[in-house]
């Protein structure tokens, strides 16, 4: 009979026995750190593990002989009979394509010994029993050296049981009661613990078998329902409330008598969100921070990306418009009809039957007034650094979020702050191919959860560990598809270089199948010009997404869109060497127009050598924002506007053979609500065409400025 071990971030939680007619499973009582009976493995009891790791253990051993099968002869790629694709990495694993949660199978000689699966903040692994340290199972003895527990099994670290101590109601400042519950680790030493905080929207009870992780290693965990949420009192505001509910529930903690003062917080999102807000607080029992894909402020990230209203959240606002979560709002067939409901109060009652209060306050709000600032966590922050360790990708929709952290951290002490950047989605690390992007062999990091607890150990309990010692940054590099390090964001081996937009050899706006041909490059034009386009309000141009798949900023081939005539692109000539960009965008156009008001869409996107042009980067902004979000300044005809715009980060080579291009248009159908082109914006249910005149040399030489490394 065969044993195999689960792991989940390097503790043991089960057992599989295998033998050639039953499969059998042990699983761990994550309370009583005792084990259960061996039963059958059943669908029943494989939900435990997909709870904690998004796969099915049980899937792996119906198809276990069928990979070794295909994996016998060494293809470089094979295929299951059921279509899940695994391609072979140097000779040590095949690891699953095309899919989100992917496995990686490693192997010697083709017989799998361990299966690693990895997640935005954990990895999980599946290995035989005494091949442990074969596997990322053994980076644990990095974080908890000369722990590994005695008798057969290989356990690195602590496993200190669990008990739940209640749900309490922790009160606010004003009245309001936090539905909180809290659970201790069992240690016959201490009886006061460091704490993680985890505050969600999305309901305390949910997933918080994904955080018993840090009890077992020692650590109070403290999950809350956030003011209007859940089993907690008062109105579901997003984002309004939460730098004084942070702050007091922080302050709850340190005054019980299972607390030794000191607290972290972790989580992603939302649950990022709310980090950076207690944080703003100044609350000094705030010891570190684990922020994943962290939202940001409201015209920077969400709702109003650059003041335009972000059309794309609407699945996750309409998940979250009755007291607990309802992930089956956020799925529909509809939503070309649901998003050109206008006004957009009525989408509410239209698309849902009842209506929203966030979302009508949302509305009433229309420039960025004392409503907006009061949840600008950012611009709020007072007190010191908060040691923060952020996680974040490429094509995370809160991507902007992230941004605002890396300026804020910007001139902290050197050690104080960590950022990952991957090549990832709002969902993180999970992915080898976004939307039929190869993202590389190495996309994906088995140490997340690893270095996570490192900075727990050391910020929290005073583990000298190194952590604070390693580089500030690790980045991955797409194209080149490996990852970096650098001591600072933005990084110091890149320049900002400026590239000019002039018109080609033909109209810069797109015809029919073909792009336009318009000129991006790093040399001022000598003459100067204009390239024009209409964008019809009634037309717009598509942001390729999946409204209801919720991840707005995936990387897409963009070639067919780029051929509308409302969209105008700029690209350089094919590299004959390779070009590294890292950071962020920041275009300046000179622009004219003949409406009071339009949007403005930037996008970076990678040309190969057949012409694909899969989308990097991106920017909005509304026009009337360009000097300020919170005094709109309308156009007037025959004027000429200066409009900057700002981009998400990325870090891409550019491979000979390619071009760099950069498409402006004013639409973006998926993510932001179409302008109306007048006053009203995106609310209005006039709508007008407007001719667009972009100007370029001369005094008016529209361009970017591009991190590039040297």
């Amino acid at each position: 009979m065969t044993q195999w071990n689960f792991y989940f971030s390097g503790v043991l939680c089960g057992k599989f026995l295998e033998d050639d007619t039953s499969l059998m499973v042990e699983r761990l009582d994550e309370k009583t750190v005792q084990w259960l009976p061996k039963a059958p493995l059943t669908e029943e009891n494989d939900a435990f593990f997909k709870v904690l790791c998004n796969r099915s253990m049980l899937s792996f051993f119906q198809h276990r002989k069928e990979y070794e099968s295909k994996m016998s002869s060494a293809p470089e790629v094979f295929v299951t009979e059921n279509g899940q694709r695994f391609q072979a990495r140097r000779g040590e694993a095949y690891f699953q394509r095309d899919i989100k949660f992917p496995m990686d199978l490693f192997h010697q000689g083709g017989v799998i010994f361990a299966v690693v699966m990895s997640g935005r903040d954990y990895t999980a692994v599946l290995v035989k029993k005494g091949m442990e340290r074969q596997t990322p199972v053994a980076l644990w003895e990095q974080v908890f050296p000369g722990t590994i527990a005695d008798g057969d099994e290989y356990q690195p670290g602590p496993c200190f049981p669990i008990r739940m101590l209640g749900t309490f109601q922790v009160p606010t400042r004003d009245g309001e009661k936090l539905a909180t519950d809290v659970y201790l680790p069992v240690d016959p030493i201490r009886t006061r613990f460091p704490s993680v905080l985890v505050r969600t929207p999305y309901g305390k009870g949910k997933g918080a078998e994904g955080y018993f992780r840090f009890l077992h290693r020692g650590y109070a965990v403290i999950i809350q329902d956030v003011r209007g949420r859940e089993d907690s009192t008062g109105e579901w505001e997003p984002q309004y409330h939460e730098i004084e509910d942070g702050d007091d529930t922080l302050n709850w903690m340190a005054a019980q008598e299972w607390s030794d003062g000191q607290a972290a917080m972790t989580g992603g999102s939302y649950l990022g969100y709310v980090q950076w807000a207690a944080a703003a607080s100044g609350n000094p029992h705030l010891k570190a921070m684990l922020s994943s894909v962290c939202a940001g402020s409201a015209f920077v990230d969400i709702p109003r990306r650059g003041g335009c209203f972000n059309s794309g959240m609407l699945a996750w606002a309409f998940a979250m418009t009755e007291q607990r979560m309802r992930p089956d709002l956020m799925v529909r067939d509809d939503w070309d009809e649901v998003l050109n409901i206008r006004p957009l109060k009525d989408i509410p009652v239209k698309a849902l039957g009842h209506e929203v209060p966030f979302l009508s306050h949302w509305l009433k709000h229309r420039d960025l007034d004392e409503f907006w600032k009061m949840s600008n966590w950012q611009k709020r922050y007072q007190g010191g650094a908060v040691p923060a360790l952020i996680m974040s990708g490429w094509f995370d929709d809160n991507g902007m979020g992230t941004t605002e952290a890396l300026e804020l951290v910007k001139n902290w002490p050197k050690g104080s702050w960590k950022a990952i950047l991957g090549p990832w989605m709002h969902s993180g690390n999970a992915n080898y191919d976004l939307h039929k992007v190869w993202l590389g062999e190495d996309a994906l990091r088995y140490d997340m959860d690893i270095q996570c607890m490192l900075w727990l150990e050391h910020f929290l309990k005073g583990v000298d560990n190194g952590i604070e010692k390693t580089p500030a940054v690790e980045y991955y590099t797409l194209g080149d598809n490996r990852w970096k390090t650098a001591d600072s964001w933005p990084v110091e081996s890149s320049k900002v270089c400026t590239y000019y937009l002039q018109s080609g050899s033909a109209p810069a706006a797109g015809t029919g199948d073909c792009c336009g041909a318009g000129l991006l490059s790093a040399q001022a034009p000598g003459d100067s010009g204009v390239e024009g386009y209409v964008y019809d309000p009634e037309n717009p141009a598509t942001h390729i997404v999946d409204m209801s798949e919720n991840e707005l900023e995936v990387p897409e081939d963009y070639t067919k869109e780029e051929g509308r005539a409302d969209i105008l692109s700029f690209t350089t000539p094919v590299l004959t060497a390779p070009l590294t960009v890292t950071g962020e965008l920041r275009a300046t156009l000179y622009v004219s127009c003949d409406c009071p008001d339009t949007d403005f869409v930037v996008r970076l996107t990678d040309v190969d050598e057949n012409g694909r042009s899969v989308k990097l980067a991106d920017g909005v902004i509304s026009a009337k924002y360009r000097n300020s979000f919170e005094q709109p300044e309308y156009m007037e005809p025959g004027q000429v506007y200066k409009i900057p715009v700002r981009t998400t980060k990325i870090s891409n080579t550019f491979l000979p053979g390619h071009r760099m291009r950069l498409t402006i248009t004013s639409s973006a159908k998926n993510f932001i609500f179409p302008n109306s082109n007048t006053e009203l914006g995106f609310d209005s249910q006039e709508r007008r065409k407007a001719n667009i005149t972009l100007h370029w040399g001369g005094i008016n030489a529209s361009c970017v400025e591009i991190p590039v490394e040297e």
